[in-house]
């Protein structure tokens, strides 16, 4: 099956070996996105809510680049430094998705690129 590289300025350029995201066939695999300004390649001022949403932005931006939307993820994965702020992540999510939610997983991680305090990557069928 081929594979086609998914690419958007409106979300950050990847910063290692890999691409924003990749589509093989209906499904696109979305890499972690942590929250960066896409503008600037830095990490988004402001509190955990501002991360959390600048994270659900980038996302959103690379759905759409691959033809779909946030409707179209089955799976999230959510990576926080602290997991006290999982129920900050429900409320935001429940502003950027609406049921049948996504499935998803939260793991708390040490530590995460650039020094973010979250990160996600999903799944997207289109």
């Amino acid at each position: 099956m081929p594979r086609t590289p998914i690419h958007t300025p409106r979300a950050p350029q990847a910063i290692g070996t890999y691409s924003q995201a990749v589509r093989a066939g209906d499904t696109v695999y979305l890499s972690g996105q942590i929250p960066l300004d896409p503008a600037t390649g830095e990490l988004v001022a402001g509190d955990m809510e501002a991360q959390v949403r600048r994270v659900f932005e980038n996302l959103k931006a690379v759905c759409e680049a691959a033809g779909g939307d946030l409707s179209q993820v089955v799976k999230l994965t959510v990576y926080l430094t602290d997991l006290a702020h999982f129920a900050l992540v429900n409320r935001v999510m429940a502003e950027y998705f609406s049921t049948p939610y996504p499935a998803r997983a939260a793991v708390g991680v040490a530590a995460l690129p650039k020094g973010a305090a979250v990160e996600m990557d999903g799944i997207v069928a289109l």
